[in-house]
């Protein structure tokens, strides 16, 4: 059995002059990806492994995460590939995943992961929406493998807030 947690990260600013790559969080975007950092944290097993697009949004995010689960940046390899917004390099990175990490994290963009999980989850999705995380299983041994699969969970962060 394999996992897959896809989280697209947090709102990012288009207050500054800088490149796509460069563009940093709004705070909504740090908040709620700390909302959504501790429910996950709450019910489910951290990653073998995780991995961040490029990207200072996507980056940042994670960061977030790592805080929230009491990991070093040493846990995360930063990967070009990751800085996808169609899904295939994404879906080609992960069929190359080492096969000893059964449980994966990654952080990344839209359409990308909107599309990923609704051609290999389950449960149709209209949108990750930013800070959305959605976790995929697959009954495989071998990440080449990869195919449909199921949908375990979504957490978007507009619900968990009061």
């Amino acid at each position: 059995m394999k996992s897959i947690t896809l989280v697209r990260h947090g709102k990012s600013s288009w207050e500054f002059d800088v490149s796509d790559t460069l563009r940093p969080l709004k705070n909504r975007g740090i908040n709620d990806a700390k909302l959504v950092a501790n429910q996950f944290v709450k019910s489910n097993e951290l990653p073998d492994f995780i991995y961040s697009s490029p990207a200072v949004r996507a980056f940042s995010t994670c960061k977030i995460f790592l805080e929230v689960f009491n990991l070093s940046e040493d846990s995360v390899i930063v990967k070009d590939d990751l800085y996808d917004f169609g899904g295939e390099s994404v879906i080609n990175f992960i069929k190359r995943l080492p096969n000893n990490y059964n449980l994966v994290m990654i952080f990344g963009h839209n359409h990308a992961f909107t599309s990923i999980a609704n051609i290999f989850g389950d449960k149709f999705i209209d949108n990750l929406p930013t800070s959305g995380l959605i976790k995929l299983n697959f009954d495989i041994s071998y990440w080449k493998e990869l195919r449909q699969g199921t949908t375990e969970l979504i957490i978007i962060p507009k619900e968990l807030k009061v």
